[in-house]
């Protein structure tokens, strides 16, 4: 495993296991077998209603607590200080643990700045090693941070090869903050699997699509969590140190960049009134 420092000297796996989508009757599982083939970084989040399952099974796996990193995020029914205080305290209780290595706020909208706040006492009382965001765009970013004691140290943000992010990058970069993927395999849009260029490549290292646009965002130094329901592909997606892709093939890769989300545009008016209709989910 390769590792990132934040900006607080905290050091960060570059390569986790997300658990988006998964069911919470289904994590547990999951969990345990990323765990058992080597993950040691989970990333999970109060809207995905799973974080019991991380819990439950890094309690089962015998792994020592240290020896993990756990991350999280506040959904924006709990925005604003005293609900993002309580609802820190709720995830600490649902992953068994008497403190998260990082926690994020997962959007932009609501009362940030108050539960941003909650974040930096929450950090201070030893309760999160680290903090930061998901979602800000730059505009949300750079206000945020140009306005906080404690700047964001990880944006996870929406990061693959159709989506590279690159002046994002150099804005946090600005700010000494961290780089962080969802959605690293683009969830298999845009033709991610069959793409040429990434078949091409994958072919002269003896991998897979998915490992070397995992590995074009590693040696991007982003942090990447990929998601698989199945063991043998979660080995795979954790199978990227053992080789380097060359300078003419990341060009290669960075020409695939439309430097569109393949998602979500949170400056879409249509996009903010569908995450307030989501405001209840936690």
């Amino acid at each position: 495993m390769e590792y990132i420092t934040l900006s607080n000297g905290v050091k960060m796996p570059q390569l986790g296991y997300g658990v988006y989508q998964v069911s919470p009757d289904d994590c547990e599982r999951c969990v345990s077998d990323a765990l058992s083939v080597g993950y040691r970084m989970i990333d999970t989040a109060q809207a995905y209603q799973n974080e019991e399952g991380v819990g439950n099974a890094w309690r089962k796996s015998g792994i020592k607590r240290e020896e993990l990193f756990l991350v999280s995020k506040i959904w924006i029914s709990n925005y604003g200080y005293e609900k993002a205080k309580a609802s820190i305290d709720e995830s600490l209780r649902k992953l068994q643990t008497e403190y998260i290595d990082l926690m994020l706020l997962h959007q932009p909208f609501c009362d940030r700045y108050g539960a941003y706040r909650a974040l930096i006492d929450a950090y201070r009382e030893g309760k999160l090693r680290a903090i930061g965001v998901s979602n800000f765009f730059p505009d949300h970013f750079i206000d945020l941070a140009s306005n906080v004691e404690i700047k964001p140290m990880v944006n996870q943000v929406e990061t693959h090869v159709f989506c590279q992010q690159k002046q994002p990058q150099k804005y946090m970069e600005e700010f000494g903050c961290q780089i962080m993927s969802w959605g690293p395999l683009a969830e298999g849009r845009n033709g991610f699997f069959t793409n040429e260029v990434l078949t091409e490549i994958g072919k002269v290292h003896g991998k897979s699509v998915a490992q070397i646009g995992l590995r074009f965002l590693l040696q991007r130094g982003v942090v990447i969590i990929p998601k698989s329901s199945h063991k043998e592909r979660m080995a795979e997606n954790i199978n990227i140190f053992d080789f380097e892709l060359s300078a003419d093939e990341m060009a290669r890769i960075e020409a695939l960049d439309t430097q569109q989300s393949l998602f979500f545009d949170h400056h879409d008016g249509e996009v903010t009134k569908m995450f307030m209709g989501w405001r209840g989910l936690a």
